[in-house]
């Protein structure tokens, strides 16, 4: 019998590599899409011989996005940028990019579209980063009204940025600056994320429906920093910045190689980033989520 084909854009990424691998045990032939063929190229050891396939391309490129698509039964959008940078604005990946893949999802019969969005993506939000994937959002269920959405918060697992980031600012800085120390936010472990995308792969009863995933507990950045010091052994006095001398440090950060923290990024900071009351939760999935204390064990 013929196996069944998943089309993963990002797949190489945080988020994309534990989405490959349950696809991957699950028997699907999974093409990775990346810019590079060398790192998607790692995730071949996640199945056998010939079952994860890397396939350089973007969402930026029709004929790529064509061919990536073609015969697929599921695909699964994971890309998303939290700065632009050059070419790659917030208008061309989140936007253009993802009503590419859903218009050619939709003329190539794909029985499935995963389309990953943020919680917080909303058209009157002061961020242009959460008004980019709201827009994503719209022309997405345009194109293919089927698609299913998905919203997580902050992700957070071993091999990300959060919140190895903080722990290892605290083993630098003598004092630890906290941006928005009172926002509102819902970690959810990057596990439970993937494993959520792939229950809503096979789901029956999900079509056009909008899933907020967020962890079992709620914390502010206050909270999150100074839980990320205890983790990573090294505590420090936390300095909540005021708002004017933040959006000065991220006028000049910006500007700097890697964009460390942009003036948007401010703004989408200001706004709690927690699941909204009557929403489809991972829960809803037969999930329970893992509180990072359970998961992260070893800090960086």
């Amino acid at each position: 019998m013929t196996r069944r084909v998943a089309t993963v854009f990002g797949g190489s990424g945080f988020v994309g590599q534990p989405v490959v691998g349950r696809l991957a045990r699950a028997g699907y032939v999974v093409r990775v899409v990346g810019r590079s063929a060398a790192m998607a190229a790692r995730l071949r050891m996640l199945g056998d011989v010939g079952q994860v396939v890397p396939v350089v391309g973007s969402v930026t490129d029709e004929a790529a996005c064509v061919a990536a698509i073609e015969g697929s039964h599921l695909v699964i959008n994971l890309v998303g940028i939290l700065s632009p940078r050059g070419a790659a604005t917030f208008e061309a990946i989140h936007v253009e990019g993802a009503g590419r893949i859903a218009r050619l999802c939709a003329a190539s019969g794909v029985e499935r579209l995963i389309h990953i969005s943020a919680l917080g993506a909303q058209a009157d939000s002061p961020s242009a980063y959460a008004r980019s994937k709201a827009a994503g959002e719209a022309v997405v269920s345009q194109y293919m009204p089927e698609a299913v959405i998905v919203r997580p918060s902050l992700i957070f697992g071993q091999g990300g940025s959060f919140p190895n980031m903080f722990a290892r600012m605290a083993r630098l800085l003598p004092v630890m600056p906290v941006f928005a120390p009172d926002t509102r936010f819902q970690p959810v472990w990057v596990g439970d994320v993937a494993e959520g995308i792939f229950r809503l792969a096979g789901h029956d009863d999900v079509a056009g429906a909008i899933f907020e995933f967020g962890g079992p507990q709620i914390l502010t950045m206050r909270e999150i920093v100074a839980w990320a010091m205890r983790w990573g052994g090294h505590m420090r006095p936390l300095f909540a910045v005021p708002h004017w001398l933040a959006g000065i440090q991220a006028a000049v950060l910006e500007r700097l190689p890697g964009s460390l923290l942009t003036r948007d990024q401010l703004r989408l900071l200001q706004v709690d980033n927690v699941v909204a009351p009557g929403a489809r939760t991972i829960e809803m999935l037969g999930i329970t989520p893992s509180p990072m204390e359970l998961v992260l064990t070893d800090a960086p």
